[in-house]
């Protein structure tokens, strides 16, 4: 493979422009998830109490079970931003994925100070979220269980159906009849529903004290029998290690349950990483060739602005080594073979509007990743696909339907990152979330609707006004109905709306993205190899 030769001025003003706006989105996300951690103004309260228990907080937790010096990919962080009057930070519990012993787990941890653990609609999503993970990438999960279950005003909202709070129990059982170890450490209440996360789990530790599980906490048993019991006689570690059996260990401290934890993950058959026997193609990594902080300056700051994803390619890969495929046909999509962390992948991305040559072009390369079992990367910016009378005629609706159904049926890997727009059906063309990439990651200066707002607006305001006739419409009425449009679509497509109802698994720093990829291609490799589909690579 050849390294590609940028052809970025560093020194110009148009880069350092974007650099500078760049950067401020970037202390932003920072901004934003630092008030996930430290909860603003009304929960330090919270906090307090939550440490005059004794109890360490959540994000610590994680940090005394993982491996010193091993990252923590944190999920979906910003997971309820700006719902729930913003009382709700990161939904009130933690996903991610943390290595223990040399093996990754994916851990789900909730959140006491935070609605004290109890389960909000964006919660339950993003705990289910985790479990799918979980099963796609063959990892055993973690809780760390200190919830009040289900937050009951919502109840509607979170319990009957499908992927509600029952859809977690079906995944954890399912989970561990795979196979893949299902581990309890209770660290606070557990009432309720919050009651069969431990009660599913292959193995469960119980912290005395603080520990509780009960179907019914003491208010339900003394509004149900007039029985008046202390919650520590109810469902306390003692009860349960000594009498009950739902517990299978109890201890003093959370610490001393961390270390017990460790030893149980060591006796699990969960698979560690071992480059040399995955089934992915690997050589020994290297670091890009150009500067990965160059992308904030290669980014346009004005989002009409095109700009050039082989410029992004070449400050993500190995060595900046890129063989393209079809360099010289159908170039609004690049398409080519890379490494990411010594991982041999597809890359496919976007360099605005997809053409029908561009459809096809993606297409057969997907399908020669497919036939030569190579994991796919997705690094979407793209409007769509191309309308009018031409488009039409050139067959895009069956050119894009190509692209489409090849996607669905690769059975590699897939990988996304909206790097820039995600609109319309360039979404799914992309590997959006409708199409089921293991991961799925976006920048903050991505958007993704169905169109971007000045298109709606257009579109829009020609069809309320269409549906007006009759009737006289004043300019001041038309530039209301715009303004109407146009905040809409802006509000909905703002990367903070999309990351707070999980529409992605998280809002990174471009400058992180390589490293982020590299974690979650070496996931797949500990693997074995996914069946293959049909194999066969169609001229398009």
């Amino acid at each position: 493979m050849r390294v590609i030769d940028s052809r970025i001025d560093t020194g110009s003003s148009a880069f350092a422009a974007n650099a500078a706006a760049y950067r401020e989105m970037v202390a932003v996300l920072r901004e934003r998830q630092g008030w996930v951690i430290d909860g603003g103004e009304g929960r330090a309260r919270q906090i307090e109490r939550h440490h005059a228990r004794g109890k360490v907080m959540v994000r610590d937790r994680i940090d005394l079970v993982t491996d010193d010096g091993t990252p923590f990919l944190e999920l979906s962080m910003l997971s309820g931003w700006g719902q729930y009057d913003d009382a709700a930070p990161g939904a009130g519990i933690v996903t991610g994925i943390g290595i223990v012993g040399g093996v990754p787990y994916v851990f789900i941890a909730n959140d006491a100070t935070v609605k004290g653990g109890s389960l909000l609609p964006m919660s339950i999503k993003k705990h289910v979220r985790a479990q799918d993970i979980a099963a796609q990438n063959d990892l055993g999960v973690i809780y760390l269980v200190d919830s009040g279950g289900a937050f009951l005003p919502l109840q509607d909202e979170l319990f009957p159906d499908k992927d509600h709070f029952g859809g977690s129990f079906y995944r954890q059982a399912r989970l561990s009849a795979q196979g893949l170890s299902q581990l309890s450490v209770v660290l606070g209440g557990c009432t309720a529903g919050g009651a069969y996360v431990p009660a599913l789990s292959d193995e469960v530790i119980m912290v005395r004290g603080i520990g509780r599980i009960f179907l019914g906490g003491p208010p339900i048993v003394k509004a149900a029998l007039g029985e008046i019991i202390e919650p520590d006689d109810l469902g306390g570690a003692e009860l349960h290690t000594r009498e009950s059996g739902v517990s299978d260990h109890m201890t003093e401290t959370e610490h001393e349950a961390y270390g017990l934890l460790r030893e149980i993950c060591e006796t699990t058959n969960q698979r560690s990483f071992d480059h040399r026997e995955g089934w992915i193609d690997w050589a020994e990594p290297e670091p890009p060739a150009y500067d990965v902080g160059e992308i904030y300056g290669i980014v346009s700051a004005d989002d009409r602005i095109p700009f050039d994803a082989t410029e992004i390619i070449a400050r993500m890969v190995d060595g900046s080594r890129f063989a393209p495929f079809k360099p010289s046909w159908g170039d609004s999509v690049v398409c080519g073979f890379a490494r990411l962390w010594g991982h041999l992948v597809g890359v496919i991305a976007n360099n605005g509007i997809i053409f029908n040559e561009s459809a096809l072009k993606a297409t057969h390369f997907i399908e020669l990743c497919e036939q030569r079992r190579v994991p796919l990367v997705f690094l979407q910016n793209t409007s769509g696909y191309m309308v009018g009378r031409d488009s039409e005629v050139g067959g895009i609706a069956k050119n894009g339907a190509k692209m489409v159904a090849a996607v669905a049926n690769a059975t590699v890997p897939k990988y996304t990152v909206l790097i820039g727009g995600s609109y319309g059906a360039g979404n799914y063309g992309m590997c959006g979330r409708g199409f089921d990439p293991r991961f799925l990651f976006a920048w903050p200066n991505s958007r993704i609707a169905t169109m971007a707002a000045d298109t709606a607006e257009t579109v829009l305001v020609d069809i309320r006004v269409g549906g007006m006739r009759g009737s006289e419409t004043t300019e001041a009425e038309l530039e209301a109905i715009r303004t109407e449009i146009r905040q809409q679509y802006e509000t909905q497509s703002d990367p903070y709306y999309a990351t707070s109802r999980l529409w992605d698994d998280g809002l990174i720093d471009p400058v992180h993205t390589r490293d982020i990829l590299g974690l979650c291609l070496a996931l797949a490799a500990r693997q074995d190899e996914p069946p293959p589909g049909p194999g066969i690579v169609y001229r398009m």
